[in-house]
């Protein structure tokens, strides 16, 4: 019996490199069914992770390869 479906999806906030928002829409489309990214301010590089239920350890990751390369802050 799968139990994912009795968990919730996590939400989180992030500071991005503004300029990288694309491609890291682009990575977690990549990684299908991992999480979804939604800009809150283009601007200022803020985003919303829609995280998958079971799947946060394999977002978290995700992100901390591409904090490697750029800014990517918690909020």
């Amino acid at each position: 019996m799968n139990t994912q479906h009795s968990m919730k999806t996590l939400h989180r906030e992030y500071l991005v490199d503004k300029t990288r928002i694309g491609f890291i829409k682009f990575i977690f489309e990549a990684y299908e069914g991992v999480a979804v990214i939604t800009t809150l301010d283009a601007r200022t590089g803020h985003v919303r992770m829609a995280i998958a239920p079971g799947l946060a350890e394999d977002a978290f990751r995700i992100i901390a390869d591409l904090k490697k390369d750029f800014m990517f802050h918690a909020v």
